[in-house]
């Protein structure tokens, strides 16, 4: 087995839609980014990238290339899920918290698992979103960025 974590961080800013593990969250705010910015996609594509030994995210999508430019973060995933099943591995389960002051996720969380158990072809029991604040600290309890932790577990 092999285990991979995974970390994201965005400032939250105007002018941008607020997508998280695929599903747009209505917010006034949205995650600054190359891509869809996505954290916690991000996330988990790195914890797999990690997992697998194959980098990061930004080896792969470069934040400079002009063909990652708003694209939708759930493709970035689907490109590295395709890499790691090309070493024999297969995904087992993943476990990922966002951590954000606002909004609040947790009537979301339930279409994020959704979603991203589709893309990654999970059962939902193996598959895990939470989500919690940063008790009013920092960047993100300011409600100024939001992070994202995710672990992966790959079988051999």
């Amino acid at each position: 087995m092999r285990i991979g974590n995974g970390y994201d961080f965005h400032r939250l800013v105007e002018g941008r839609r607020l997508i998280l593990g695929g599903v747009e969250i209505p917010y006034r705010l949205g995650l600054l980014g190359h891509s869809d910015a996505d954290l916690l996609t991000h996330a988990i594509t790195d914890a797999l990238l990690g997992a697998a030994c194959l980098g990061d995210i930004g080896r792969h999508f470069p934040p400079g290339d002009p063909q990652w430019q708003d694209v939708s973060s759930l493709l970035l995933l689907s490109k590295v899920l395709e890499l790691v099943r090309g070493r024999g591995l297969r995904l087992s389960n993943v476990d990922a918290v966002v951590v954000a002051e606002r909004p609040k996720l947790a009537p979301h969380i339930p279409a994020i698992r959704q979603s991203l158990a589709g893309a990654l072809g999970l059962p939902l029991d193996r598959l895990s979103v939470k989500a919690t604040t940063n008790e009013g600290l920092g960047p993100v309890g300011e409600g100024l960025a939001m992070a994202c932790h995710a672990v992966v577990l790959l079988e051999e």
